[in-house]
């Protein structure tokens, strides 16, 4: 159990210091940001329909059986997303852009962005709990998509009146709650050994809405019918890197 430990909160400290990514993005030019995003998106959809499919629920189903709890319980993994983005989505500031006046819609996206960590570190401790390799898939799922998102955040927050120095300590803060997630996890699991029953398609869910319903969609916004094919390969290699996890397993 100590090994899953090391393991599980070594990759959630990872992925918070992915946070601090939007750094990097301060001297590139909007457009060819726009363009990176845009298939960083596409693969980081491929990876985490490629976790939940691939890594997740056939490990679940393995010890299980695919019965109609493993169904509800995925369902509560894409309710629990849905309920995550009617957070970050709440309340919007409708006041102008103004020096020195930090917009409601940034502090929204904080609590969101918290909320959004704190899962993560229960999918990531939840997955290592199954196997090394099912966590390793989890994580690197979980930092594609992540490296998109915290790019977004910042924008979000420098937007919203944050300066970038603010921005960027914000943002990790927040990060740190996917250790919390992580922590609270693995104790529960500790004292409730069918505990990951329910998380693993439970995080399957929750990838599977985040894969559908927002990265999805932000693909359609390509029109171009090379870049709208460079996406679909894109996508196939994020399922295919996926993929490859699994057979190296």
């Amino acid at each position: 159990m100590a090994g899953v430990w090391l393991w599980a909160l070594g990759s959630v400290l990872v992925v918070s210091l992915l946070s601090l990514i939007g750094v990097i993005t301060l001297p590139f030019k909007a457009k060819k940001l726009e363009g990176f995003l845009t298939f960083a998106i596409s693969f980081s959809a491929g990876a985490l329909f490629g976790d939940a499919f691939l890594h997740l629920l056939p490990e679940v189903v393995q010890k299980s059986g695919f019965g109609v709890q493993i169904s509800l319980y995925i369902i509560c993994g894409i309710a629990a997303g849905l309920v995550m983005e009617k957070i970050i989505h709440w309340r919007h500031c409708h006041m102008p852009i103004t020096k020195g006046h930090i917009h409601r819609f940034a502090w929204m996206n904080l609590w969101g962005d918290a909320v959004h960590n704190f899962i993560d570190g229960i999918i990531i401790a939840s997955s290592y709990i199954i196997s090394a390799p099912v966590g390793i898939a989890t994580t690197l799922a979980v930092i594609f998509h992540e490296i998109p998102q915290e790019i977004a955040d910042f924008g979000v927050l420098v937007h919203g009146g944050f300066s970038k120095a603010r921005a960027l300590f914000l943002n990790f803060i927040t990060a740190l709650a996917s250790v919390i997630g992580a922590v609270v996890a693995l104790l529960a699991s500790a004292s409730l050994p069918n505990l990951t029953l329910f998380l693993v398609p439970f995080s399957a869910g929750t990838f599977i809405y985040i894969a559908g319903s927002d990265l999805i969609p932000e693909m359609h916004h390509e029109e171009k019918l090379s870049k709208s094919l460079g996406q679909f390969l894109v996508f196939a290699l994020g399922v295919g890197f996926m993929a490859l996890l699994k057979f190296l397993g």
